[in-house]
């Protein structure tokens, strides 16, 4: 998808009209040098989420300005109404690199963590963005499986839930992403300090 056709279709779907600023610049990419955005992808119960919120923080308390686009939470506003198909996961990750863009062309440092799963769902999203990070947290199954509190991982083996990242549904490693965590074998702290180095190295946050 090229990024007219991108910004034309996201447009249409939130109501934007074609000529405004934001899609100006949506089109053109101005502006993007102000804001970035941090995407977390890996499996359910990998640290997606936890990283994320720890980035959040750490920025917040260093004066950038943040947001965080939390996957579950997401699903509850941005993308509710959305299943778990391809089509609506891949769906799910535009709605959210689309306004992680619009953010991000007014200065905002947008950090996404969302299970992501689809290769051509990231590559489509990484040609959006001037200013743009893809950490995969990797973490094995078996680990993920062990930290599910909730218990989906067994009630997706059970059958109880459907279309399960992991379980029933696949999960396509990353083939380039510009940041690997391995959260089974290092402390949260180490992570985060991974993280906030390689961002500052690259010039995406203050």
């Amino acid at each position: 998808m090229t990024k007219s056709h991108f910004a034309v279709k996201r447009r249409r779907q939130f109501g934007i009209e074609a000529g405004s600023p934001c899609v100006d610049d949506l089109r053109n990419g101005e502006n993007m040098s102000k804001g970035s955005v941090i995407w977390f992808t890996g499996l359910p119960c990998s640290g997606k989420s936890t990283l994320a919120h720890l980035l959040h923080e750490s920025l917040k308390g260093q004066g950038a300005p943040s947001e965080l686009f939390d996957g579950d939470i997401v699903r509850q506003r941005l993308t509710k109404g959305l299943g778990f198909s391809k089509e609506d996961r891949l769906e799910n990750v535009r709605r959210i690199a689309f306004v992680a863009h619009l953010l991000a062309r007014h200065g905002v440092i947008s950090i996404v963590a969302a299970i992501s799963p689809y290769q051509e769902a990231r590559e489509e999203i990484r040609k959006e963005f001037n200013n743009y990070v893809e950490i995969f947290v990797d973490c094995p199954l078996d680990v993920c499986q062990a930290r599910d509190v909730k218990g989906m991982y067994k009630k997706a083996r059970d059958g109880e839930i459907q279309h399960f990242t992991g379980v029933s549904d696949p999960y396509e490693v990353p083939t380039n992403p510009d940041l690997i965590l391995k959260t089974s074998l290092e402390p949260q702290a180490e992570s985060l300090s991974r993280i906030l180095s390689f961002v500052s190295e690259k010039g995406l946050v203050p």
